[in-house]
């Protein structure tokens, strides 16, 4: 597994994980309905936006390069020095230990790379898998948000995690 900017040639992979209902219940954007012609927009756009280094948007592929998932770090504030995370993967690579490894290895990237102090996420208080998949990979947890967000017609609660460079620097070397 490795980390490398999406491209169009991810664009089926990605409608696959963003079509599919078990996979985007948990996201408060519109998924469902994305089509070929705007995920190649966000394509192109996440390009432009890791030259201004705005944000990075990975896919994550196997050793054949096939595309996996995508992982971003996003809304990077250079005076803060922070960026907000996300990871999807297809259903097929759910479960298999992807998400862990994509997620240590972005953070490593944030982090060793991008000399960033602190990433943080926000994920819907009903993902448990999510949740567990974060505080395996030592994001802490912030606090919640109650009633936040509306979610294909319902009111959901926010959860928010962060972890520091120096907490991450800890895990990794002890």
């Amino acid at each position: 597994m490795k980390l490398r900017l999406i491209e169009k040639k991810d664009v089926e992979k990605m409608l696959e994980w963003m079509h599919d209902p078990e996979v985007n219940c948990f996201f408060r954007f519109d998924a469902e309905n994305m089509t070929k012609e705007k995920a190649l927009n966000f394509i192109q756009e996440s390009r432009n936006s890791a030259e201004e280094k705005k944000a990075f948007h990975f896919a994550v592929v196997n050793d054949e390069d096939e595309y996996l998932g995508t992982l971003s770090l996003k809304d990077i504030d250079w005076n803060a020095r922070v960026a907000e995370f996300a990871i999807s993967l297809r259903r097929s690579n759910q479960g298999k230990g992807l998400g862990t490894a994509a997620t240590l290895e972005g953070l490593k990237y944030a982090f060793d790379v991008l000399n960033l102090e602190r990433v943080f996420l926000n994920v819907l208080s009903d993902n448990v898998k999510a949740i567990r998949l974060y505080e395996k990979c030592g994001f802490s947890y912030e606090g919640e948000a109650r009633n936040h967000v509306m979610v294909k017609g319902k009111i959901k609660s926010l959860k928010w995690y962060a972890i520091q460079k120096n907490e991450f620097m800890e895990a990794k070397n002890g």
